[in-house]
C-alpha cells in the first residue's frame, strides 16, 4: 500500500500541521489501513471505522498523552493506535505478544485506562479528572462513550456524579444508532428526537437559502451565523437531561465532518462546566459490506475484502443453541429469551423473529437483565439469559440476591465459556464457575457436543431447579472421538476403566483429553478419561468412580481457585481416596490475547502438556 500521509505520523502532534486536504486523505488511508489489518486479524471493524474522523478530531484538539482520553469498551481504538506512535505494530493486533485489540495502560501512556466492558468511561475519566484537580494538574479529560453503552447504568451513575464538576471534563456521546445490534429503550428514542430535530435542520436550511439571495449584506451574515452556529445550537436545546444532569450540551455535530468537529471541540474547550458533545456517526463508515450490516462487522474474523464473506462459516456453539432454544420454545410458551444487546452474537436472531413477544433486548445492562429474568421467573415464565461468560460477570450480586436468594428458576445460556482467543485478557470467559460454585440453589452444565448443549438446556429448562447455568465455547464444536456416540448430560467414562491414571476434566478440554489418551496409549500408558458435564453439583457417583484409580489428574479451563478440580477433590477425598491427586487449571493470572490452541498450551491444557504433565508424574513414581 502507498500510503502518503499515514506513515508520516509518529505522535499526535504531527496531525496539528496537515492542511484540511491532507487530513481527509489521512482519515481515507486509515480507512483502507482497518480493512486490511481486520480481514486478517479478525477483530472489530465497524466500530472503527465509524470514528475515524472524530479520534483524529481529538488528537488534533487535545495533547495525548498530558489530555487524557478515556474509550468506552475501547473497541474502536484502532485509530486511536495508529495515531500514538503504534502504526507499525498495527498488524500485530490481537496476535499474541502483539498489539492488545482494547485500550491497555502498559502498551502506551496515550492509553489512559484499560476497557473492554461497557458503561466505564464516565466513571474512570471522572476519577482521573479528580486526580488531576487534586494534584494541580490542569489538562483536560475526555471520555468517549457510544450511545450503546448509554443503555447501561453505571453510565448514569458516572454522569450523575460528574455534573458536579467544573475543571476540563468533557463527555463525547458517539451516537451512531447502534451498540452491537438496533439500540434499544427510552434513552435510543430519546436521542433519536434530539438527533432529527425537524423544525431545527427546516430553520437552519430557509435561513442559509434566504440570506444567500441578499446582495452584499446575505454572505457577512450567513459568515457570522455559522460561526456561532454551536451557540446557537446550545440555546436550542439547553432543555437536554444531560443539561438537567449538569452538563453543558453541544451538537449534535457530524462526526465525519472534520471542520465541525473542529468548531465544536474548540468550543467545549472554553466550557466551564463539565460538558457533553453529542457527535452522530455512521458504524461502518467507508465500507459498504460494513455499513449495510454493521451488526456482521462488529467483531469478525478473518473475511474476503471483495466479497465481506467470512472465511469460515460453520455453525457456531451460539447458532445451535439459538436453534434448541427455538425447538423448546415452540411447544412452550413460557419460554423468554433476554439478551443484554448480543442477540445476533448470542444466537438469538431467529428466536427474536419467530417470538417477538417473548424476547426481551434490554441494552447494555446485564445487572438489569439477571433482575429481570428473576421478575419473569416470579411469575411462572421460564427466562433464558444468553450473554457471554465475560460479560456475567457484571452481575453477580444480582444472581445471589436477586436470584439465588430467592430461588429463582432461570437459565443462563453461558456463551464464550473457557479461553475466547484473541479478544483477550477482558473477555476471557473462564470465571463464571468459581462465581457460581460459591451461590447456592444454582447448577451447572459445561458441555462439548451440540447434543449434549440441547439435552442440558432441556435438563436446565425442565428438569433442574433453581438457576441453571448451561455454559459452551466460543467457536464450532470439532469432530467427536470414534465411538463416542453421545453426550451425557451428568458425566461419560472412556477409555481403560482398569487403569491406573484417570484423567478428569469437561467441557471442550475433553477433546484434548482424548487425544491425550490416544498418544499416551502410543506409549504403553492406561488411562481412563471421566468426562463432566454436569460440574455443580458433581454426581458423588463420579467421584466413587476415580476412587479406584492409583492417580487422577483433574485438568480445567477456569480458574484454580474456587473451580471444579476443587470440588472435585472434596467429593474425592470424603470417599476415602489414597491415591495422588493434581489439578491443572489457570491460576492467579489474566489471560493475554493469543489463539485459542496457544493460551491452552500455555496453560497446561492442551494434549501435549497434559501428555507431559502425566508422563513426568508416571516416570518419577514407576
Amino acid at each position: 500500500m502507498n500510503f502518503q500521509i499515514l506513515p508520516k505520523i509518529e505522535s499526535p502532534q504531527d496531525l496539528k500541521e496537515l492542511s484540511k486536504e491532507e487530513l481527509e486523505l489521512l482519515c481515507a488511508e486509515i480507512r483502507e489501513k482497518l480493512i486490511d489489518v481486520v480481514s486478517v486479524n479478525g477483530g472489530h471493524l465497524s466500530s472503527n471505522l465509524g470514528v475515524v474522523e472524530l479520534t483524529v478530531a481529538l488528537h488534533r484538539a487535545f495533547d495525548c498523552p498530558r489530555d487524557s482520553i478515556v474509550f468506552d469498551v475501547g473497541h474502536q481504538c484502532y485509530t486511536h493506535k495508529m495515531l500514538t506512535g503504534r502504526l507499525c505494530d498495527i498488524e500485530t493486533i490481537r496476535k499474541e505478544g502483539g498489539l492488545s485489540g482494547f485500550p491497555k495502560i502498559t502498551e502506551s501512556k496515550c492509553d489512559a485506562f484499560n476497557a473492554g466492558h461497557a458503561s466505564t468511561s464516565i466513571s474512570a475519566a471522572f476519577g482521573i479528572a479528580k486526580a488531576k484537580q487534586l494534584s494541580g494538574d490542569d489538562s483536560y479529560t475526555v471520555a468517549v462513550i457510544g450511545d450503546g453503552s448509554l443503555t447501561g447504568g453505571m453510565a448514569y451513575e458516572g454522569l450523575n456524579n460528574a455534573g458536579r464538576f467544573n475543571k476540563n471534563f468533557l463527555v463525547i456521546l458517539n451516537d451512531n444508532k447502534m451498540s452491537i445490534n438496533k439500540n434499544v429503550g427510552a434513552m435510543a428514542r430519546y436521542l433519536t428526537s434530539i438527533r432529527m430535530k425537524p423544525w431545527y435542520l427546516r430553520l437552519k436550511d430557509k435561513v442559509a437559502g434566504l440570506l444567500s439571495k441578499l446582495p452584499l449584506i446575505g454572505s457577512p451574515i450567513a459568515n457570522s451565523l455559522k460561526r456561532q452556529k454551536s451557540r446557537v445550537k446550545h440555546i436550542l436545546y439547553r432543555h437536554t437531561i444531560f443539561d438537567k444532569l449538569g452538563f453543558s450540551y453541544y451538537g449534535p455535530v457530524d462526526g465525519h465532518d472534520l471542520d465541525a468537529l473542529k468548531e465544536a471541540l474548540d468550543t467545549v474547550k472554553r466550557s466551564k462546566d463539565p460538558a457533553i458533545l453529542h457527535v452522530v456517526t455512521t458504524k461502518g463508515k467507508g465500507y459498504t459490506f460494513a455499513e449495510h450490516d454493521s451488526a456482521s462487522f462488529h467483531g469478525i474474523g478473518s473475511f474476503n475484502i471483495d466479497t465481506g464473506e467470512p472465511l469460515s462459516g460453520s455453525k457456531s456453539y451460539s447458532e445451535a443453541f439459538g436453534e434448541a432454544l427455538c425447538e423448546f420454545a415452540a411447544a412452550d410458551k413460557r419460554i423468554c429469551a433476554v439478551t443484554a444487546a448480543m442477540r445476533t452474537g448470542t444466537g438469538l436472531s431467529e428466536f427474536a423473529r419467530l417470538y417477538k413477544d417473548r424476547f426481551f433486548d434490554v441494552g447494555i445492562a446485564e445487572e438489569h437483565a439477571v433482575t429481570f429474568s428473576a421478575g419473569l421467573a416470579s411469575k411462572g415464565l421460564i427466562p433464558v439469559f444468553a450473554v457471554y461468560s465475560t460479560f456475567l460477570q457484571r452481575g453477580y450480586d444480582q444472581l445471589i440476591h436477586d436470584c439465588a436468594m430467592q430461588n429463582a428458576h432461570l437459565v443462563l445460556a453461558v456463551d464464550r465459556a473457557g479461553v475466547v482467543g484473541e479478544d483477550g485478557e477482558t473477555h476471557q470467559g473462564l470465571f463464571d464457575v468459581s462465581m457460581m460454585n460459591a451461590m447456592p440453589n444454582t447448577s451447572i452444565y459445561s458441555v462439548c457436543f451440540y447434543d449434549g448443549l440441547k439435552e442440558s438446556l432441556r435438563e436446565a429448562l425442565y428438569l433442574t431447579s433453581g438457576v441453571v447455568s448451561v455454559r459452551y465455547p466460543r467457536g464450532c464444536e470439532q469432530d467427536r472421538p470414534k465411538g463416542y456416540e453421545k453426550e451425557s448430560v451428568n458425566f461419560d467414562i472412556i477409555g481403560e476403566k482398569d487403569a491406573d491414571i484417570l484423567i478428569v476434566t469437561y467441557g471442550r478440554l475433553f477433546l484434548e483429553a482424548y487425544q491425550a489418551y490416544e498418544k499416551l496409549k502410543e506409549r504403553g500408558i492406561s488411562v481412563c478419561i471421566l468426562k463432566l458435564c454436569r460440574i455443580k453439583p458433581i454426581d458423588r457417583k463420579a467421584a466413587v468412580f476415580a476412587k479406584d484409580f492409583e492417580r487422577v489428574f483433574f485438568f480445567e479451563e477456569g480458574m484454580l481457585s474456587g473451580g471444579v478440580g476443587e470440588s472435585f477433590s472434596h467429593l474425592l477425598s470424603r470417599t476415602g481416596y489414597n491415591g495422588t491427586y493434581r489439578v491443572t487449571a489457570v491460576e492467579e493470572i489474566f489471560v493475554q490475547h493469543s489463539t485459542v490452541s496457544s493460551a491452552l498450551k500455555r496453560l497446561g491444557l492442551d494434549c501435549e502438556e497434559m501428555c507431559r504433565t502425566i508422563i513426568e508424574e508416571y516416570e518419577e513414581t514407576t
